[in-house]
């Protein structure tokens, strides 16, 4: 992109048109200077990806094109994305992805990110776009059991090893996006694929070892005996998976 645009992109977004391009097998990220961005043509060669920030909340394009297996990869984020483009030429296999992120042990998982999509020309053999929610956070793994103590020869016994605690249910998944196209009347029906199921629920937490009993001892005059085992702990329950989204499409 050149500089000139950038210094005025950041003073008035919609100042300045731009030319985007990504070459083949590369990842470029749009800036995140601003949440508008006008771009005279935006180009991604074959397996190329274009990043689009969280903070961009409305994209126009005058001419966009996709090579082969090329993608515009959406980040998640709660507003809702506009990205209105006037003549579209996707190649095979390219496809619009807009998933939500996974759980972690810290954070939910993200749902999708909702798209207003307007496609005034598309040429395509598929309209593929990817707005499914994000996995759950997975259930965390129960406490090891504790080992017994060993027994003595004039005192004591062995100690029972204590049980494993139990693993803990996975997270729900986040819901799939809503996705709402506007695309040309002539434009075939089953060209179109967006997937806006709900994330699958995170795996269940495995329940904790169970602790060892103290092992037995011989003594001069007796043998003292081990302790028990404890029990393993039971695990969790996978999470529940998120609920679907919805596709809404208009004929221009």
């Amino acid at each position: 992109m050149r500089k000139l645009c950038l210094l005025v992109a950041f003073i008035s977004p919609l100042a300045c048109a731009q030319v985007v391009s990504v070459e083949t097998n590369s990842l470029m990220r749009l800036p995140n200077t601003a949440s508008t961005l006008q771009l005279e043509k935006l180009e991604v060669a074959d397996y190329g990806t274009l990043l689009i920030p969280s903070n961009v909340t409305e994209l126009n394009v005058d001419e966009l094109r996709l090579g082969h297996e090329a993608r515009i990869a959406i980040v998640p984020a709660e507003q809702a994305l506009e990205v209105r483009v006037k003549r579209a030429e996707l190649s095979d296999g390219s496809q619009i992805t807009a998933r939500g992120a996974p759980g972690t042990y810290e954070k939910a998982a993200r749902a999708g990110r909702n798209l207003n999509l307007q496609f005034k020309a598309l040429n395509a053999p598929l309209l593929s776009i990817d707005a499914r929610g994000g996995t759950g956070a997975p259930g965390f793994v129960g406490l090891d059991g504790g080992n017994g103590e060993d027994p003595g020869c004039t005192y004591g016994s062995a100690g029972h090893g204590a049980d494993g605690g139990d693993g803990s249910d996975g997270q729900p998944g986040a819901p799939g996006a809503l996705v709402r196209l506007e695309i040309p009347r002539d434009f075939p029906a089953d060209l179109i694929k967006v997937n806006v199921a709900g994330g699958a629920g995170g795996p269940a937490g495995v329940g904790g070892k169970a602790g060892k009993g103290g092992k037995s001892k011989g003594c001069l005059v007796y043998r003292a005996d081990g302790g028990k085992n404890g029990k393993a702990g039971a695990d969790g329950q996978p999470g529940p998976v998120g609920a679907a989204g919805a596709v809404t499409v208009q004929r221009l």
